[in-house]
C-alpha cells in the first residue's frame, strides 16, 4: 500500500512538472531562437558592410585617376589643337630635337669626367717604374678627354717639354671642341621656339581681328577667344626654350669644369715629365 501511494506520488509530481512546460508561452521559448538567428544576420549584414567599403572606395579612386589622368591628357590634346596643329608640331619638333641632344651631350660628359688625381698618381708611378711607354699604356687604358691629352703629351715626351706643352695645348683645344660639339643646335632651338610661338600668335590674331570683321561685331567672346588661342603657340615656344636653357646652361657648366680640369691636369703632367727628365741625368 505504501509503495502504491510512493508511485502515485511520483507519478503526480512528474505529470505536474510536464503540464508547467507545456503551459509556458510559445513566445517566451521561441524567443531565445529568434534573438539568436537576428543577431547572426545582423552581424553578417554588418560584416558584409565593411567588406563592401574599402573596395568601394579603392573603386572610386582607381576611377578619379583615371578620368583625371584622361582629362589632363585630353586638355594637352585640345591646346595642342586650338594652338594650330601646324606651328605647335614645329614647336614640339624643337623639344624633341633639343632634348635628344641634350640627352646625347649629358652621356658623353658624364663619360667624359675623369679622377685627374688618380690617373696622374698611376702615371707618375708608371713612369717611375716603367718609362714613357708603361705611362701610355696607363694613359691608353683610362678613358676621358684627359687621358687623351696625357697620352698625346708623353708620345712627344722624347721631343722636349717645350713640345710635350704644343703637343698638350693643341690637344686640349680639339677635345674642348668635341666637348662643345652639338651645343649650338641646342641654341639655335632655343631662339626658334618662341620665334614659331610668336609667329603662330600674330597669325592667331590677324584670324581674331577677321572674325571681327565678319560678325561686324566687337563681341568680348570673339576677341577673348582668338585671342586666348592665339596665345598658345607664345607659350608653348617659351616653355621649350625655357626647358631647353636650363640643360643648356648645365652642359656648358661642365664643359667649363672639365677644361678647367684638363689644364690643371696638364700643368701636373709637364711638371711630372720635369721632374722624370731630371731623375734620368
Amino acid at each position: 500500500m505504501k509503495k502504491l501511494i510512493a508511485l502515485l506520488t511520483v507519478a503526480g509530481i512528474l505529470t505536474f512538472g510536464a503540464f508547467t512546460a507545456n503551459a509556458q508561452p510559445e513566445g517566451e521559448a521561441s524567443s531565445p531562437d529568434t534573438t539568436a538567428v537576428e543577431d547572426t544576420t545582423a552581424a553578417a549584414v554588418s560584416t558584409e558592410v565593411e567588406e563592401e567599403e574599402p573596395a568601394s572606395v579603392e573603386e572610386v579612386s582607381t576611377e578619379t585617376e583615371v578620368i583625371e589622368e584622361t582629362s589632363v591628357h585630353q586638355f594637352i590634346k585640345d591646346k595642342f589643337i586650338a594652338g594650330g596643329p601646324i606651328f605647335m608640331a614645329m614647336v614640339l619638333v624643337c623639344l624633341i630635337l633639343g632634348l635628344a641632344i641634350v640627352i646625347e651631350r649629358v652621356l658623353y660628359l658624364s663619360m667624359s669626367t675623369t679622377n685627374t688625381k688618380k690617373l696622374l698618381n698611376e702615371v707618375e708611378s708608371a713612369l717611375n717604374k716603367g718609362g714613357v711607354e708603361a705611362a701610355k699604356e696607363v694613359c691608353r687604358n683610362t678613358r676621358g678627354p684627359v687621358a687623351s691629352i696625357f697620352y698625346q703629351g708623353l708620345d712627344r715626351s722624347t721631343e722636349g717639354i717645350e713640345m710635350v706643352e704644343k703637343s698638350v695645348i693643341s690637344y686640349g683645344s680639339v677635345q674642348v671642341g668635341n666637348m662643345e660639339r652639338n651645343l649650338s643646335w641646342i641654341s639655335l632651338f632655343i631662339a626658334l621656339a618662341p620665334m614659331l610661338g610668336f609667329f603662330g600668335t600674330v597669325l592667331g590674331m590677324i584670324g581674331a581681328f577677321d572674325a571681327i570683321a565678319a560678325a561686324n561685331n566687337i563681341s568680348p567672346g570673339i576677341v577673348a577667344g582668338g585671342i586666348g588661342v592665339a596665345l598658345i603657340t607664345t607659350l608653348s615656344g617659351l616653355l621649350v626654350a625655357m626647358i631647353l636653357q636650363i640643360f643648356y646652361n648645365y652642359i656648358v657648366s661642365k664643359v667649363d669644369s672639365l677644361t678647367n680640369e684638363m689644364e690643371d691636369a696638364s700643368i701636373s703632367l709637364i711638371d711630372i715629365l720635369v721632374k722624370y727628365e731630371q731623375s734620368k741625368k
